[in-house]
């Protein structure tokens, strides 16, 4: 008896055992196959000024196949920001591929003052490359300002450099800087009298075939044609009357209201260019991602390709007519047509479970401020020309000189260091007067030197903010926040940079392959995209990475 005991209990034990190493296999086998399954094409979309209410207030005008499928396919992160400041498109791009902010990838503006040349620098100038496509200076254009890698990047070096990488955008800063270093192509657009897409010598020596057919077809010219609202205008309900005094609209025409006479008003308007203030220059984005498809064999393959597209033309557009314009709720819409477009060509070309994309925004944007007045909420206009004759009386009567100063841009003020030091002065006591001086000024909110944010730390608030986005070699002496809504643009028309909620809060939705279906009002910062990313993939993080890997997005 228990003998029979004893060999059952033994081969229970057996059982136990080859079930458990059987569950090891079994998950080790499913853990090496998800670790090796990753997508052939990842496709990055940054929408230009997109504010997360855009997806709300115009869903019931939207189709089933462009931003609703995926919020209803994929993940959609509702609280999701920017954590610092200036939120402009160079810093934005930059954020979203680096995983990090301009205190380390050093993309501080679109344009910034060089405390070493003693001159304004553009964020993808670059005087080293030659153009590609074009003779014209539009060309010289690279990634070399950015300090750090992006995802992209990582994907490239993981790969031994067979994952191919492409940026598209309008913007040049918008193809160049989420592509990376080591990109195969970044592409974007010189209008004018050319309306071609263009490279640099960073990428190649010349335009591939398929590039300069798409440049020859009259895609472009094709665009030049009357813009009308997409469904009847009386059907617009979620933005402001047409006829109103908060926009700009464009050169021959009297007044910013619909329909608009392309080809007549091209002239006036830089040619080419004025396909940048209209839906149609995202439109001809997407005919041109759809064509790099197919022409760099995007996704054809198993080593995974990165596929970066900026749709520019909603932040000309927000820029000209404003937040609350129908002009802004028309181009929204037809951007949910491209989008389906793109998804379409992605269904078939690479496969519905063969790629992941990922959509969001470099910045929103303000209410006009003078709109937000007319409702009576507390918004303006910076008087910067009224503000610098008192700023540099104060500092003729403090140091008898108003020479100190070398630049004042992007709501800081660089200080000539030298000179400081020639006079004996003490750099922080100089930095700490202005500070309490610009302080007094109408409409400065908060003032902080550079001495502040090198040597305090925040973890909240603007300040905090403000941190995240200072570069100690880069940055100003003195930074500046302005009240909220109180912008230096002109009257009519939106504009960004600021770190309240209408600027950081963008949207963030995740779709395809490796993505679980669901939403989230956690939340998430635009830091954490390229971790998210790299830990799909399996990679290295990009090298300046901050953000966190958005597990619960993943499957």
């Amino acid at each position: 008896m228990l003998k029979n005991i004893v060999s059952l209990a033994m081969l229970l034990l057996i059982g136990t055992i080859s079930k458990a190493q059987e569950d090891k296999l079994n998950f080790e086998t499913k853990e090496a196959s998800l670790i090796n399954e990753s997508p052939k094409l990842i496709v990055g979309i940054v929408v230009d000024q997109m504010r997360y209410d855009y997806l709300t207030r115009f869903y019931n005008k939207y189709g089933e196949g462009g931003f609703k499928r995926m919020m209803k396919e994929g993940f959609n992160c509702k609280n999701n920001h920017y954590n610092y400041v200036p939120t402009y498109t160079g810093p934005g791009h930059t954020s979203i591929y680096t995983g990090t902010t301009p205190k380390y990838h050093g993309i501080i503006a679109n344009d910034w003052y060089d405390k070493e040349i003693k001159d304004m620098v553009y964020c993808a100038g670059d005087e080293a490359v030659q153009p590609v496509g074009t003779l014209d200076k539009a060309g010289k254009m690279s990634p070399h300002r950015m300090k750090t890698t992006t995802f992209a990047d990582e994907n490239r070096l993981f790969t031994q450099m067979r994952g191919k990488t492409i940026g598209i955008s309008i913007k040049d800063r918008g193809a160049i800087l989420p592509a990376g270093h080591t990109a195969n192509a970044a592409y974007w657009f010189h209008g004018k009298n050319e309306g071609h897409w263009i490279s640099s010598t960073h990428y190649m020596d010349e335009l591939p075939k398929w590039v300069n057919d798409f440049n020859a077809s009259g895609t472009v010219k094709s665009y030049l044609k009357v813009w009308n609202t997409v469904y009847d205008i009386n059907d617009y309900v979620e933005s402001g009357s047409d006829l109103n005094t908060f926009e700009g609209g464009f050169k021959g025409k009297k007044t910013a209201t619909f329909p608009y006479e392309l080809a007549k008003l091209s002239d006036q308007n830089g040619g080419f260019d004025i396909l940048k203030s209209t839906p149609y220059g995202n439109s001809l984005t997407a005919d041109f991602a759809i064509a790099a498809i197919s022409g760099e064999a995007l996704g054809e393959d198993d080593i995974t390709d990165v596929l970066a597209v900026s749709f520019s033309c909603t932040d000309y557009v927000g820029h000209n007519f404003g937040v609350n314009s129908k002009e802004v709720e028309d181009t929204y819409i037809r951007l949910d047509k491209d989008l389906e477009r793109l998804f379409n060509n992605l269904d078939k070309n690479v496969g519905k479970n063969n790629y992941t994309v990922f959509l969001t925004a470099d910045h929103g944007a303000v209410d006009v401020p003078a709109y937000l007045q007319s409702v009576k909420i507390p918004a303006g206009y910076l008087n910067n020309s009224k503000t610098r004759k008192v700023f540099d009386a104060f500092m003729e009567e403090s140091y008898g000189s108003k020479d100190l100063v070398e630049n004042i841009s992007n709501n800081q003020i660089f200080l000539n260091r030298e000179k400081i030091k020639a006079l004996g002065l003490n750099l922080n006591d100089v930095q700490e007067a202005i500070v309490n001086e610009v302080l007094a000024y109408a409409n400065i909110d908060k003032a902080y030197s550079a001495t502040t944010m090198s040597s305090a730390s925040f973890e909240t608030g603007v300040e905090s903010f403000v941190q995240k986005g200072f570069n100690q070699k880069r940055s100003g002496d003195i930074i500046m926040v302005p009240d909220p809504a109180h912008i230096s643009y002109g009257k009519t028309g939106s504009s960004h940079g600021s770190s309240l909620n209408y600027d950081t809060h963008v949207p963030l939705l995740f779709f395809g392959k490796g993505i679980k279906h669901g939403h989230t009002l956690q939340r998430t910062d635009i830091t954490d995209i390229a971790p998210t990313m790299s830990a799909l993939l399996g990679t290295s993080f990009p090298n300046g990475a901050i953000g966190k890997p958005l597990e619960f997005v993943l499957e």
